[in-house]
């Protein structure tokens, strides 16, 4: 009959989480083989998003000065007509003062000519400069897509190569999990999550934490090999266990993340 959680001893709780210790920081060796690979997929995918929104925005504006030029050419079109008109009525007009009022109706119309072939020029030269803007900026986005496209098929064979492993080691991580205390458990993964290497459970090596130049005092370190009470390093934050036990973890997990 398994034991319930709360009858579990210390030195099983020890060895509980440095397995877990075990599984948990093979799962990290495998993420790190991918190195920064996901975070410059994100990051292009990000500059790609960017980029290709200012990219409408400016296939928006030339549209926009486009319909413009439509527009004012069609004040062109019309003011010509007029123009047309008012010069057949001078021939039939009865007096000077019709020919003058005709004559600036006709004035008039080609300052709106002139006005609006001088907007019409000046979109030209806003769309020509936009339209290159915007040719750079597609090169840059079919660039980047192309570079993106590389980094993802990378990724994706870097990931295919241990997929298999890390799902069945994140499936014992949380099979492993189910043997500790929920408190125990979020104080592990809080010194996980603050330590750079991820390590919460850590032996002693020549009476030091690994990875620590700061000894135990003698009599913590005959604590720690009794297994009675889970003590932490008071410099690192990190739960300690005696070398007998890793030893003993190490050679047992063998047979559990073999892969």
């Amino acid at each position: 009959m398994a034991k319930k959680i709360n009858e579990i001893s210390v030195e099983e709780k020890l060895r509980a989480l440095y397995d877990l210790q075990i599984i948990d920081s093979r799962l990290d060796e495998i993420r790190n083989t991918r190195g920064e690979l996901p975070i410059e997929v994100e990051d292009l995918e990000i500059e790609i998003e960017g980029l290709a929104k200012r990219a409408e925005k400016s296939t928006e504006e030339i549209k926009e000065q486009t319909d413009e030029i439509n527009t004012k050419k069609e004040i062109i079109n019309h003011a010509k007509s007029l123009i047309e008109k008012y010069k057949s009525q001078q021939d039939s007009v009865r007096n000077n003062k019709e020919f003058e009022a005709l004559d600036k109706e006709i004035e008039f119309q080609d300052l709106e000519i002139q006005l609006a072939e001088k907007r019409i020029n000046e979109f030209d030269v806003k769309i020509v400069h936009k339209q290159e803007a915007l040719d750079e900026l597609n090169g840059k986005i079919s660039s980047l897509k192309e570079h993106e496209k590389f980094k993802k098929i990378e990724l994706e064979d870097l990931v295919s190569e241990t997929q298999k492993e890390e799902d069945y080691l994140l499936k014992k991580s949380e099979d492993f999990s189910t043997k500790i205390d929920e408190r125990l458990l979020k104080s592990y993964k809080r010194i996980r999550e603050n330590c750079r290497n991820g390590l919460a459970v850590v032996g002693l090596e020549r009476g030091a934490p690994k990875g620590s130049f700061f000894t135990v005092p003698p009599q913590k370190q005959m604590e720690i090999a009794q297994r009675k009470k889970i003590i932490i390093d008071e410099h690192s934050g990190k739960i300690l266990v005696d070398e007998e036990l890793v030893n003993e973890e190490n050679e047992k997990m063998k047979s559990v993340i073999k892969f």
